[in-house]
């Protein structure tokens, strides 16, 4: 039978379909909207060499952006492998817009196999553009050892057999590699040193990526139970996790104050002020315990990545302006 040329271009739709719901279903794996956490605070690290040492290669700033996305890839498609259990019964359960993983695996979008194949592939490819920086650009010596640390807190967040959430340890590594170290190689591959400034401005900005993760472990708190998933609010039970993430929504308040007598300019109080406000309502409404009604949780989680990403953004307008 000949082929017509309305089924031809029948075929060709079809095609061009299926590749875009695959091209969608890998968006949706690699949790790309969550880069952000991760390549805001390298940003921030730019912006400071250029405005503390003038130093400024837009060679070593994309190479740079890249390794740090390809992190966050390895790290997150990690997690979507290692976690497959759990984000099953949470999704079963009902899934959160910023817990659970993404359900790509659930929904077999995507073969499971395909989550770990491309963390694998993240991983040698995220070497390979900090050999670049070292070997390409002439960054300092640190490059790759700073590349290989981010790696291991990542990679092994879920991955087995390390599997950082598990010991307790993994909301820490989180504060690490979110906090401090994307801002000091933002700023140590450009200059090859680190300014103590960053030891500063990387308290607020590791605490509020702390609570980012506390909180969002909540939706997902009968399935990670469930799965024997032993995070930190498992460990606690949400109840006095809530107490702790108002302790350290204080703590990053104090840090910010404590980073403008360490070399921040002062106007970053002023633009700091809406963050602090948005801050201050989350702790009131999660110490109440609005956190038991599913919808003002997702709330409070979008709120929390707000001030998170907030916090990083008013350092990085205080040195721009």
């Amino acid at each position: 039978m000949i082929p017509t040329r309305q089924g031809a271009k029948a075929g060709r739709a079809g095609d061009m379909y299926r590749l875009g719901k695959q091209f969608a279903a890998w968006l949706a794996l690699i949790r790309l909207p969550f880069h952000s956490v991760g390549v805001l605070p390298f940003v921030l690290g730019l912006v400071l060499a250029w405005r503390l040492q003038r130093a400024w290669r837009w060679d070593v700033a994309l190479w740079g952006t890249l390794g740090v996305v390809l992190v966050m890839v390895a790290t997150y498609c990690a997690g979507e492998y290692w976690d497959d259990a759990e984000d099953t019964l949470a999704g079963q359960m009902g899934r959160s817009r910023f817990s659970g993983g993404s359900g790509v695996l659930q929904r077999g979008l995507l073969p499971r196999r395909a989550a770990l194949w491309a963390s694998l592939a993240a991983v040698v490819l995220a070497l390979g553009a900090a050999l670049v920086l070292y070997r390409g650009c002439g960054t300092g010596p640190w490059t790759i050892p700073f590349c290989a640390v981010g790696l291991l807190g990542g990679f092994f967040y879920s991955a087995r057999p390390v599997r950082w959430v598990s010991k307790g340890l993994g909301e820490l590594w989180i504060v690490f590699c979110y906090g401090w170290l994307p801002v000091a190689v933002g700023y140590y591959l450009q200059v090859g040193s680190i300014a103590p400034v960053i030891h500063w401005l990387a308290v607020p900005i590791g605490l509020t990526i702390f609570n980012v993760i506390l909180l969002n472990e909540f939706p997902d708190y009968p399935a990670d139970r469930a799965a024997g998933k032993a995070n930190l609010t498992v460990r606690l039970g949400r109840r006095r996790a809530a107490v702790l993430y108002a302790a350290v929504a204080v703590a990053s308040w104090l840090g910010m104050l404590a980073s403008l007598g360490h070399g921040v300019p002062g106007r970053a109080l002023w633009l700091y002020l809406p963050v602090l406000a948005v801050s201050m309502l989350a702790v009131g409404l999660v110490l109440r315990g609005r956190w038991t009604r599913r919808t003002t949780l997702e709330k409070l989680c979008g709120a929390t990545l707000l001030v998170n990403l907030g916090t990083t953004a008013v350092y990085i307008l205080a040195y721009v302006r």
